[in-house]
């Protein structure tokens, strides 16, 4: 009889400790700023993220949308948040996130903001997403692999506007008037593509090193034809590109074959030919860096342009 209860206890004992310690990494995994991960070997996740997936009824293609939520989030229920809708999401989401926190380690710097990042199509390789995706035209540079796809940038462009901005909108408190665009490169020349063609579905945007070479500098023809039939563009705009982003022989720091930084200044010119009232550009070359060293730097200026905290700004 003494064994069956030294037993019983003992059972009772490890059926207590199984339920704890789960219970008790949930708890910790839901407080907002302790970063509990897995061991034992199992990949490092980034803390306080979400996954979902939100494909594309158009295309039949299956993407997912990462998001981060701020960290006054829960305990602020009433407050709405801007929005930070970045491409090249397997790079750019991790790295903004943290770039977010950061800036405001030592006190308030930049606005808290809800960050989505928007992935590469599922089963894909991401250059073969973001050629398709980003690009405006089939007429890709001459090192284009045999097959590959290229110019259908609309079609991901009503996606989304159809699918993945509805999708944040209806889950989160999102801020919808302070909606915030980030691309690099090809992911750039898609946000070009968006303030020239549909300005408002986005309030602010980042557009960094920006491939305005493709095809003949197709999106450069394009700004010139807006600017010479609309009054206006309301937009906020921050545009950066690397130093070393340009072809000068002889030099090995500028490796690129392409004249970037004389690019993003013609565009810069063009847009601001005719002194829109309601466009609020800055451009910015960055010292020392190339087309792959530019972007953190370049991200963490236009979080600084875009979403500076404000006298009777709430944070």
């Amino acid at each position: 009889m003494l064994k069956q209860i030294l037993f019983i206890g003992l059972c009772a004992n490890m059926l207590t400790a199984c339920t704890d310690a789960p219970t008790e990494q949930a708890q910790a995994k839901e407080t907002p700023g302790v970063a509990v991960q897995r061991g034992d070997g199992l990949p490092y996740e980034v803390t306080e993220s979400e996954v979902w997936d939100v494909p594309d009824p158009a295309s039949q293609r299956s993407y997912q949308v990462f998001v981060a939520l701020p960290p006054s989030y829960r305990t602020q229920p009433e407050r709405r948040y801007p929005v930070i809708y970045a491409t090249d999401a397997d790079y750019a989401f991790p790295l903004l996130k943290q770039i977010g926190r950061r800036l405001n380690v030592e006190g308030p710097t930049i606005e808290e903001f809800i960050l989505v990042g928007l992935s590469y199509a599922k089963g894909e390789g991401g250059m073969e997403s973001r050629r398709r995706d980003y690009t405006p035209t089939e007429n890709g540079p001459a090192g284009s692999p045999k097959g590959a796809v290229l110019g259908q940038a609309k079609t991901y462009q009503t996606y989304v506007r159809d699918q993945v901005l509805p999708f944040v909108s209806q889950r989160y408190r999102t801020d919808e008037k302070r909606r915030i665009f980030l691309g690099h490169s090809y992911g750039s020349l898609l946000g070009m593509q968006i303030l020239l063609s549909e300005p408002g579905l986005f309030d602010g945007y980042v557009l960094g090193s920006p491939s305005f070479w493709y095809d003949h500098h197709y999106m450069v023809n394009q700004a010139r034809a807006y600017t010479a039939s609309h009054d206006d563009l309301p937009a906020r705009v921050y545009m950066y590109i690397g130093e070393y982003e340009e072809t000068r022989p002889g030099d090995a720091r500028f490796s690129i074959s392409a004249n970037m930084v004389t690019d993003t200044k013609d565009m810069d010119q063009i847009l601001r030919s005719r002194k829109y009232p309601s466009l609020h550009l800055q451009t910015e070359v960055l010292n020392d860096e190339d087309h792959v060293s530019a972007a953190p730097r370049g991200f963490t200026h236009g979080l600084k342009y875009l979403l500076p905290v404000t006298v009777g700004r709430r944070q």
